[in-house]
């Protein structure tokens, strides 16, 4: 029986890289995409030799619209379907909304809404006439609490794509299709290194708020074998989710305008 097939985008670094591990360790095959090849082609054949499976590379800059389409042609020309799809790719934009340009915040919300929806779009139904699939949209905390000043498309792509998740698991559920939206908080990868806020973030955040990415995989993955539609890793965010539900808004507005500077780069 040929083994099922992975795809995971974002997959040069951080939870991506967590992700393709962990799947490879699991025997599935993968499809991995990113923008760095050299990243790409030296995980393929690290996973090929300590794991025995086959690996697709196909880099891709999502921020392009023809991207998305691009990687899954990659994948049929090997003649393979898709069988779990990890949405991973991501970045944060810093600055305040009105002094970043708009194309960068167009291709801010490509990556992190249109193309996971492209992907799930095109891949769900496939595996829902096979009866069997696996799709976690890596969102984050961020997507569950109030908004806070800088990186203002943030929090509302990562609730899209939570609400999304949760919709799409409730239509898909029946056929065999789990549907997770992964919800981390601080994890330790390159995504504050690519923005530039590395120093900022990790001097205001205490070490015990820090979660690996193997952590965060780990978790999501467990999320979505046991069809949960949303998983928070980690005790800590679990309490913060759970108490900025019980708070009135305006009180979580204020706290969000207090802390919000610590990891703001207006």
């Amino acid at each position: 029986m040929a083994r099922k097939l992975a795809l995971v985008t974002g997959a040069s670094a951080g939870i991506g890289d967590a992700f393709a591990r962990l799947l490879a360790a699991r025997g599935y095959d993968l499809a991995l995409t990113a923008r760095r090849q050299d990243r790409l082609d030296a995980l393929a054949a690290e996973l090929r030799a300590r794991h025995g499976v086959e690996t697709i590379v196909a880099p891709a800059d999502l921020a392009d619209p023809e991207a998305p389409q691009a990687v899954l042609d990659a994948i049929s020309a090997r003649r393979r379907t898709v069988d779990a799809l990890i949405n991973n790719a991501g970045y944060g934009l810093t600055g305040a909304f009105g002094h970043t340009s708009w194309a960068d915040q167009q291709a801010f919300l490509q990556v992190m809404v249109t193309a996971p929806a492209e992907f799930a779009h095109k891949l769900a139904p496939g595996m829902a006439e096979r009866g069997f699939g696996r799709i976690v949209n890596v969102a984050s905390v961020a997507g569950l609490l109030p908004g806070a000043a800088g990186h203002t498309l943030y929090a509302g792509a990562k609730s899209l794509m939570i609400k999304a998740s949760q919709s799409l698991h409730l239509e898909t559920a029946a056929a065999g299709v789990h549907v997770t939206a992964l919800c981390p908080g601080f994890t330790l990868s390159e995504f504050h290194d690519v923005n530039g806020m590395r120093a900022r973030v990790t001097a205001a955040t205490p070490r015990f708020a820090w979660m690996s990415a193997a952590e965060v995989a780990e978790a999501g993955w467990r999320a979505v074998e046991a069809n949960r539609a949303m998983c928070v890793p980690g005790l800590t965010y679990k309490l913060i989710v759970g108490a900025a539900s019980l708070i009135p808004e305006s009180l979580a507005l204020a706290v969000m305008r207090w802390q919000g500077p610590r990891f703001r780069d207006l």
